[in-house]
């Protein structure tokens, strides 16, 4: 039965039931700090939003009737910056270009932003964060106006590959470091 005590005594601590394998544990959290002032990290999503689309259609209609395939280029970039103490918007930039041998077929431009709260988080958890985490939350928000763009202007949905932001942001870390290590003292 859910919610249900175990029988027997029931005066044991908590640290006892721990050992004894019960989920129920005491983690020896101290109470609310007095005043009610929150000092434990926080991290959370305000808000999402477009904050810049630019479409392009510029050899429609000729461009339906097109056969080649199309060379598809995506670059996409990352920005961040703070709005108030507590308060940072993240940016992912994200530009599609088709073109063929016909010429351009479309374009796209997305800057797609987040607002992100945060509050008690030191800077080497923070940085992370803003440049890894918070674009892979948005990325598939970001991904669907893409898709939608690019249906509105008469072709298929473009679905935007998956990207390991994590795995970037430790790649360009690994890089700044090795280019600060080869940078002789003095020569920055």
């Amino acid at each position: 039965m859910l919610g249900a005590r175990p029988k027997g005594n029931h005066a044991e601590s908590s640290d006892l039931m721990a050992d004894e394998g019960n989920i129920i544990s005491n983690l020896n959290l101290d109470g609310p700090v007095p005043n009610g002032e929150d000092t434990s990290p926080a991290i959370g999503l305000i808000s999402q939003y477009v904050k810049d689309l630019s479409v392009e259609n510029p050899n429609a209609p000729e461009s339906y009737q097109w056969t080649d395939a199309p060379e598809m280029a995506v670059d996409f970039n990352i920005s961040a910056r703070s709005i108030q103490p507590e308060i940072h918007e993240i940016e992912l930039k994200i530009n599609v270009t088709s073109k063929g041998p016909q010429g351009t077929a479309f374009i796209v431009e997305l800057a797609y932003c987040g607002l992100i709260g945060m509050r008690n988080v030191p800077d080497e958890q923070a940085h992370p964060f803003l440049f890894a985490e918070g674009p892979r939350i948005l990325f598939p928000f970001a991904r669907r106006v893409i898709a939608d763009a690019v249906r509105d202007l008469g072709y298929p949905p473009l679905m935007l590959e998956p990207i390991d932001f994590n795995g970037l942001y430790m790649q360009q870390l690994a890089q700044a470091q090795a280019t600060a290590e080869a940078t002789p003292a003095g020569q920055a």
